[in-house]
């Protein structure tokens, strides 16, 4: 199961995080002077430069920005990897003309590397931004472990706060030969796509996805087993992705999506060949999920095809 995740994107990232660098002021200075820095924006955007994050280095950059800047790892000994809010970049830097793009974007051009290293630090900034006051009593908070955490810096509680992730489950239902697929009213014209939802307090990933599948659709589910997972920071979720039998097949529409259907494997590949309908983005483990399934079920053509569609679809040939 853990080749299905590495191949989800923003996952299996080569970086060794320096966890117990954090935790030394004098280590993180040091590895600050040969600093690669990703800047990111209010807006959750990164500097590009062709087909890559536009990076920065200690050279252009002083004391401030080092004190607002958080560590994200190594990818090798000499190599630190810091994400910086781009609210503090002196003038000038980058450039006036550099391009900023989204991580959507970005993750379907850039490699595997820069755009999991894109996701890391968006998701790690933009958790900052939501733990600047102390969730107990109201304190402002100070950045430590070289932005790993936040404490309150008042006198009577010092409170510590870690990045959090929510846990979210994304399942694919089958019956055998069909699968069922959701619509929500906002998406683009023909999108469907797997059913999923946050895991809610006191529950385990298992009821989750049996209360979230009957929730949305009134499909009711039996068995289900991991697949897959991937880090989702839109803006910060770990997806947790299931297959899962059903017991009722009957559909009874809630409040979130405006329809549900099944599909058999061999009408859902054939109409989204012909651009019938819109299968979820090359990046999203939705996509894997319903991929994953038409192997199973047609064989590894099915995936291939559907990646060669993309890949005419986007002007590069093949191109996931």
């Amino acid at each position: 199961m853990d080749e299905r995740s590495r191949r989800n994107h923003f996952a299996a990232l080569a970086l060794d995080r320096g966890d117990a660098v954090r935790l030394q002021p004098d280590a993180v200075r040091r590895a600050w002077q040969h600093a690669r820095v990703l800047a990111i924006d209010f807006e959750g955007r990164c500097p590009a430069a062709g087909a890559g994050p536009h990076v920065l280095s200690a050279d252009d950059l002083s004391d401030p920005q080092f004190a607002a800047a958080s560590l994200l790892g190594f990818s090798a000994p000499d190599t630190a990897w810091f994400a910086l809010p781009a609210e503090h970049l002196p003038d000038g830097v980058p450039p006036a003309d550099t391009a900023w793009t989204g991580l959507r974007e970005a993750a379907a051009l850039w490699s595997r590397f820069d755009s999991g290293l894109f996701a890391y630090a968006k998701a790690l900034l933009l958790w900052q931004t939501r733990a600047r006051f102390c969730g107990a009593c109201g304190t402002a908070t100070q950045r430590i472990r070289a932005g790993h955490c936040v404490r309150c810096t008042g006198s009577d509680c010092g409170l510590q706060q870690f990045p959090r992730t929510d846990a979210a489950i994304i399942v694919l239902v089958t019956d055998g030969t069909r699968c069922l697929l959701g619509r929500q009213a906002g998406w683009p014209e023909k999108r469907w796509s797997t059913l999923a939802g946050f895991v809610e307090p006191g529950e385990t990933l298992e009821d989750a996805v049996r209360r979230e599948v009957q929730e949305e659709s009134g499909v009711r589910v039996d068995a289900c087993s991991y697949q897959s997972s991937q880090p989702w920071p839109f803006p910060g979720a770990l997806m947790v992705g299931f297959r899962a039998s059903c017991a009722d097949a009957a559909i009874a529409l809630g409040d979130e999506l405006e329809d549900a259907r099944w599909f058999e494997a061999q009408d859902l590949f054939d109409a989204a060949l012909r651009g019938d309908i819109g299968l979820p983005p090359a990046i999203s483990i939705s996509r894997r999920l319903i991929e994953d399934w038409l192997e199973d079920t047609l064989g590894p053509d099915a995936p291939r095809a559907l990646a060669a569609r993309r890949g005419r679809a986007a002007g590069a040939p093949g191109r996931a």
